[in-house]
């Protein structure tokens, strides 16, 4: 894999190459993006941090059977370095998760998820620097199309009302939190490649975990009564969303480049639009459906850009076919 080799990620594995991670790591965006209109009913009536003690709680409870029969087999091995990359992961993790909780309060939606989308163009600088290399072209013009389709989704409404270009502390709390989502996209994919999935997930949970806790007893009314439906959504995200599917998350990061991880993940907050017409019933306006379109366009620049790179013999045949055809 070129593009792996010169940003010292792992070559794929037989079975399970580039593209299988990249459609492994769709179907993961596409888990994130359907989530945002039950934890959004969830979260209204119910602390934040209290929930995500419980989701996250419960998916480190999801992951304990598999972790006792790693045991059993001799195959949990834990030295002191492990434990210092799932601790840093899962601090960037929770920063990224209280940062922009904290953001929101002082910024508006459109805002915030303009600039959470912007750890799509962090995460290839911060891996240029752990890795020493830049990304290839593929990605970094996926890139581009990313972020012009993100401003096209959440920027309009800022314009309209004039206050784009004030910067408000919440602004700066959400940009800090694209910086920490960036920095654990890097991390899973440069710890990953050492560690066994199911325990540098297990740790970044237990740090989640620990740190929502920590922070409900000491900014929340506690109260762990909370309705069914908060149960019910707590544990669909903590079990499928937060424990399965950074299981897969980690695993198939070991056989892309974080850039390309990022491009993918842009596609979140389109599967959350999808989801809020479908669902909730919310207006997909023009400039959604054009930044949406955008994003995907990224996505599938850096596929194939990534695909011709790897195998320009097989590009130069088509065309020479064409040619003769």
């Amino acid at each position: 894999m070129r593009d792996a080799a010169a940003l010292g990620a792992p070559r794929s594995r037989a079975g399970f190459g580039r593209l299988q991670a990249d459609l492994t790591l769709l179907g993961v965006t596409f888990l994130w993006g359907s989530t945002f209109v039950m934890v959004k009913d969830a979260v209204s009536g119910y602390p934040v941090f209290s929930f995500l003690a419980i989701r996250f709680g419960l998916a480190l409870a999801a992951l304990l059977p598999v972790l006792f029969h790693l045991r059993r087999k001799g195959e949990l091995r834990l030295p002191w370095r492990h434990v210092g990359y799932g601790l840093l992961t899962g601090a960037l993790l929770f920063a990224g998760y209280s940062l922009q909780t904290l953001g929101l309060q002082s910024t508006t939606a459109g805002r915030a998820g303009f600039l959470t989308g912007m750890s799509v163009v962090i995460v290839p600088l911060i891996a240029a620097a752990v890795y020493r290399r830049l990304p290839g072209w593929p990605p970094l013009v996926g890139t581009g199309f990313a972020v012009a389709g993100l401003a096209l989704m959440f920027l309009p409404a800022e314009t309209a009302s004039g206050g784009i270009w004030s910067v408000s502390s919440g602004d700066l709390l959400v940009l800090a939190c694209a910086f920490a989502f960036a920095g654990h996209v890097v991390a899973i994919s440069r710890f990953g490649a050492e560690m066994h999935e199911v325990v540098l997930s297990a740790l970044q949970i237990a740090v989640v975990f620990v740190a929502s806790l920590l922070a409900a007893f000491r900014w929340e009314a506690v109260d762990w009564t909370a309705s069914g439906p908060v149960w019910a959504t707590a544990a669909f995200t903590g079990v499928v969303v937060t424990a399965g599917v950074l299981l897969v998350q980690t695993r198939a990061q070991r056989h892309t480049t974080p850039a390309h991880a990022a491009v993918i993940f842009a596609l979140e907050p389109v599967f959350a639009v999808l989801f809020g017409f479908l669902l909730a019933g919310e207006v997909l306006g023009r400039e959604e459906a054009l930044g949406s379109a955008l994003i995907l366009a990224g996505m599938l620049v850096a596929e194939v850009g990534s695909a011709i790179r790897e195998n320009p013999r097989a590009s130069t045949s088509a065309r020479g076919c064409s040619s003769a055809s």
